[in-house]
């Protein structure tokens, strides 16, 4: 009863759902594009797919090195990456090329799911974090695609809103034959919900697995150069709405004290790329933008990083990390790339969608908690007049958790393949 009731919601909701991808598309046309593959009509893939579902960028990106170890040892499996947004189809093309396929998940209606999985025929499906659609699981699960959810995290926020619609969650459950969760907080919230314990394992977070490619570090070097390496560099990463802002002012507040400090600015979202160059011209008029293709200079004082897949670029550009979501109540983005560059890193109070993580490299002296906007310009120029032991930690915590990589692949061998 309660599935068909959300599958009737689900159908009634549809017109606002491709309403709301139109209006988006005024900003970022890409959201327009494609659209006939939310009802499920998409090219089938050749042979028999396994089946990869990353919503979005950090998904792509945290699930790579995993989908390269599957391309090199199982080249026989054609694969297929479904993402929800475009930037997410973005990073798969950039990373994979034709290597592997590529298309937008259905919108969850049992019509649309069933076309998608009759197109496909995916011999298993790896769904990446927690993403528990009920009728694509349980349609998937009728035909006899094994489906195991991989780098599983589940926040005390999100329990609360899987528990209040506990029948749907169910459904989801008994589609699925394993779950590998990133810590023992996220097993035990699972088993919590209902999950079978004996179905479930702990192995860490593949985020920690990142590679950073060799083109990354020299193309941050090269941007480097053209700003000055005599320059101090903040990166405020990820920034949502209101979090611009927030960096834009403390980096004037650091320009007391570090006169020629450039900030490099680099938005959520693409559909933002604009406005946020509009703000940042009433703090400055030495704004460039990415999109240029030309590089930074002494002359610049704000960059903004309107391009997709160059994250760690921008990254290995800069001396000290704001990553953005940590503000704006979202639960902060992922803090590990930072580190993994050796960057000391700062997050204002929301960081639930990495609470463990954060955690754990806030302990290690790698991540600096900032729980006013006012505190987030004074940490800055503490770490910035000694930058190198908070970034040193934060490398010591990403090697030491290296391995979670390994151990879904074993799980993928195990159950799926």
């Amino acid at each position: 009863m309660a599935l068909a009731l959300y599958s009737t919601l689900f159908r009634l909701l549809l017109p606002l759902f491709a309403l709301r991808l139109l209006v988006r598309s005024r900003r970022a046309p890409a959201y327009r594009q494609r659209m006939l593959e939310r009802l499920g009509f998409s090219k089938p893939v050749d042979g028999e797919p396994l089946w990869i579902h990353a919503v979005s960028v950090g998904e792509v990106i945290a699930i790579s090195p995993l989908v390269e170890k599957l391309l090199s040892a199982k080249s026989d499996i054609p694969i297929l990456i479904t993402t929800m947004t475009p930037t997410g189809a973005v990073q798969v093309e950039q990373r994979f090329g034709n290597r592997v396929s590529h298309r937008y998940i259905p919108w969850d209606t049992p019509g649309a799911v069933a076309r998608f999985l009759v197109r496909h025929k995916p011999r298993a499906g790896l769904i990446v974090e927690t993403e528990l659609w009920p009728n694509l699981l349980k349609a998937a699960s009728r035909r006899g695609v094994k489906l195991l959810l991989a780098n599983a995290r589940l926040s005390a926020k999100s329990q609360r809103g899987y528990q209040r619609f506990s029948a749907l969650t169910q459904v989801a459950f008994n589609s699925l034959i394993h779950i590998c969760a990133q810590h023992q907080a996220d097993a035990d919230r699972f088993i919590q919900l209902g999950f079978p314990e004996e179905k479930i394992s702990v192995d860490g977070s593949i985020k920690f697995d990142l590679s950073i490619p060799d083109k990354m570090v020299e193309t941050g070097r090269r941007w480097r150069a053209g700003l000055g390496n005599g320059r101090s560099v903040l990166i405020a990463a990820s920034t949502h709405k209101g979090e611009d802002e927030i960096a834009l002012d403390a980096w004037q507040d650091l320009k007391q004290s570090y006169p020629d400090i450039a900030l490099i600015l680099v938005p959520r979202h693409p559909e933002r790329f604009d406005s946020v160059t509009q703000l940042a011209t009433r703090y400055s008029e030495g704004v460039e933008r990415r999109s240029s293709d030309q590089l930074p200079t002494s002359q610049t004082e704000i960059w903004i990083g309107d391009s997709l897949g160059e994250m760690l670029a921008y990254f290995a550009t800069a001396d000290i990390a704001f990553v953005g979501g940590s503000f704006s109540g979202t639960g902060g983005h992922n803090p590990l790339e930072p580190a993994a560059l050796g960057l000391p890193i700062l997050m204002g109070p929301s960081r639930y969608n990495f609470q463990n993580i954060s955690a754990e490299l806030e302990n290690e002296g790698a991540l600096f908690a900032v729980q006013q906007v006012e505190q987030l310009s004074e940490k800055a120029a503490e770490l910035l007049n000694d930058s190198k032991g908070a970034g040193e930690s934060g490398l010591r915590v990403v090697k030491r958790n290296r391995g979670a990589l390994d151990r879904l692949y074993s799980r993928i061998e195990q159950h799926l393949l």
